[in-house]
């Protein structure tokens, strides 16, 4: 029967003590971290290079709404 359980002299010696509350805290915001980058990541083989083309396509839209006379919206009726 208490062959699974080790002896109670040897038992203090192998337990495994909790670490600090604060470094518990950063290891787990460490982990969340790292999870989201990879969910965000996932299906994309060049993150970096997806990042730069969005912040791209931003600079352009700005752009464009800074080039628009009167607040217009862009859009012209013609008629002719």
């Amino acid at each position: 029967m208490g062959q699974c359980l080790p002896c109670l002299g040897g038992a203090a010696k192998d337990a495994v003590e909790t670490p600090d509350p604060e470094i518990k805290r950063r290891q787990l915001a460490e982990a969340a971290e790292k999870r989201q980058m990879e969910a965000s990541s996932r299906g994309i083989k060049n993150a970096y290079s997806v990042e730069q083309k969005k912040k791209k396509q931003e600079e352009i839209e700005k752009r464009m709404a800074a080039s628009r006379p009167g607040g217009e919206g862009g859009l012209r009726w013609q008629v002719g």
